[in-house]
C-alpha cells in the first residue's frame, strides 16, 4: 500500500486528492494545523469513516512554520508521494497580510522541501503552483514556458515556491514536480472565493435568506475548471518517471459577470437585479484574463478537463440550494 502525505488536507483540493487516493488504494496521511476546534468539515465522510480513518486515513498536526516538525512527520510517515497544497491562498488576502502570506506560502514550501531532503525518504514532490504567478500575462494562452508577472503578495510567494521546486529538482535530484493550475472551483470552494460567494448568494436570495450580493471587479476574466478532476492531474504528475511542470486548465476564459449570469439564471433569477459593486473587493493590482492552455498535460499525462463552465456553475449553485434549504428549514 503507496503511503502519501498531503499538507492542505482539509482544503478543496485536499480533501478531494484525499478522496481519490483512497479509492486508488492508498495509505493518506494529511497535515493539520492544532486549533480549538477541528476544521474537518471536507474530509469528515472519511474521517468519520471507521473502516478508512485510522486504517487508511492518518491526521497529523503540524505547521508549516515549523521545520523540525515537518522533518520529523515525513521520517516517521516515510510517504512515496508528498502533496503539498498547504499555503494562504486568497489573494485579496494576502494584500492584508503579505508577511503571513510570504511566510506560509513561500517559506513554507522551501521548508518542506528541507525537511524532506534532510529526512531518510526518497518521496516524490509536488507543488500547488497557481496560473496568478501569470499575472500581468505576457501571452495568450499561458503555458508552462509563459513569464511570469505576478501582481499580488499570493502570487509572488508563489512565484518563490515554484522556482524553489525546480531548484531542489536541478540541486539534488529531487523528483519535484509543479503544477500551474488555473481557478478549479467546487461545491467545497471556500465561501470567500468569489465563485462560491456567488453561489452561496444566488441559492440564498432565491429562498429569500440574503437580499443582495457585493463584489468588485466583474470584468476580471478567468480559466475556471473543476476542482475534482484538477486532483487526478496532481496524481499523474507524480506518476511520471521524470518529473516537469505542467499547466492544468480548460483553455477557456470568463468574466465574472459571466458568472454571475449563468449562477443566476440557473435559478431564474436576473443578476443585475441583485449584483452590487464594492470597492472593498477590488485588488490594488488586478489581473485581468487568465486563460491556459494544457496541451503539454494531454499529449504527457493523458489528462484533460471534461466538466465545462456551465456544468461547472450548475453543479456548484444545486450544492448550495441544497444546503441553503436546508439553513432556512
Amino acid at each position: 500500500m503507496k503511503k502519501a502525505l498531503i499538507t492542505g488536507i482539509t482544503g478543496q483540493d485536499g480533501s478531494y486528492l484525499a478522496d481519490l487516493l483512497i479509492e486508488k488504494g492508498y495509505e493518506v496521511h494529511g497535515i493539520i494545523r492544532r486549533a480549538s476546534s477541528f476544521n474537518t468539515s471536507r474530509i469528515d465522510h472519511l474521517y468519520q469513516d471507521p473502516h478508512i480513518s485510522g486504517v487508511r486515513l492518518f491526521l497529523h498536526h503540524g505547521d508549516l512554520c515549523d521545520s523540525l516538525n515537518l522533518t520529523r512527520l515525513i521520517d516517521r510517515i516515510g510517504p512515496e508521494e508528498i502533496y503539498h497544497l498547504g499555503a494562504q491562498s486568497h489573494v485579496r488576502v494576502s494584500y492584508d497580510i503579505p508577511e503571513n502570506t510570504g511566510d506560509i506560502t513561500a517559506l513554507g514550501t522551501i521548508r518542506i522541501l528541507e525537511a524532506l531532503r534532510e529526512s531518510r525518504v526518497q518521496a516524490r514532490f509536488y507543488q500547488a503552483s497557481s496560473s496568478e504567478m501569470f499575472g500581468k500575462v505576457q501571452a495568450v494562452p499561458q503555458t508552462e514556458t509563459t513569464p511570469f508577472w505576478p501582481r499580488s503578495p499570493y502570487a509572488v510567494a508563489k512565484v518563490y515556491a515554484y522556482w524553489a521546486t525546480v531548484n531542489y529538482r536541478e540541486s539534488y535530484g529531487m523528483h519535484a514536480s509543479n503544477g500551474i493550475l488555473f481557478n478549479h472551483e467546487s461545491p467545497r470552494r471556500g465561501e470567500t472565493f468569489v465563485t462560491r460567494k456567488i453561489t452561496r448568494a444566488v441559492a440564498r436570495i432565491k429562498l429569500g435568506i440574503q437580499k443582495d450580493l457585493y463584489l468588485g471587479n466583474l470584468d476580471a476574466k478567468r480559466d475556471w475548471g473543476f476542482a475534482k478532476e484538477f486532483v487526478e492531474g496532481m496524481w499523474r504528475m507524480l506518476q511520471q518517471d521524470t518529473p516537469d511542470d505542467y499547466v492544468l486548465a480548460t483553455n477557456e476564459t470568463h468574466t465574472v459577470r459571466e458568472f454571475c449570469e449563468v449562477a443566476f439564471a440557473h435559478v431564474g433569477l436576473e443578476w443585475q437585479q441583485f449584483v452590487k459593486f464594492d470597492a472593498r473587493y477590488e485588488r490594488p493590482a488586478e489581473v485581468d484574463l487568465l486563460i491556459g492552455d494544457y496541451a503539454k498535460a494531454k499529449r504527457v499525462l493523458g489528462w484533460e478537463p471534461k466538466v465545462k463552465f456551465r456544468e461547472l456553475v450548475q453543479i456548484m449553485v444545486d450544492a448550495d440550494l441544497d444546503a441553503a434549504k436546508h439553513e432556512h428549514r
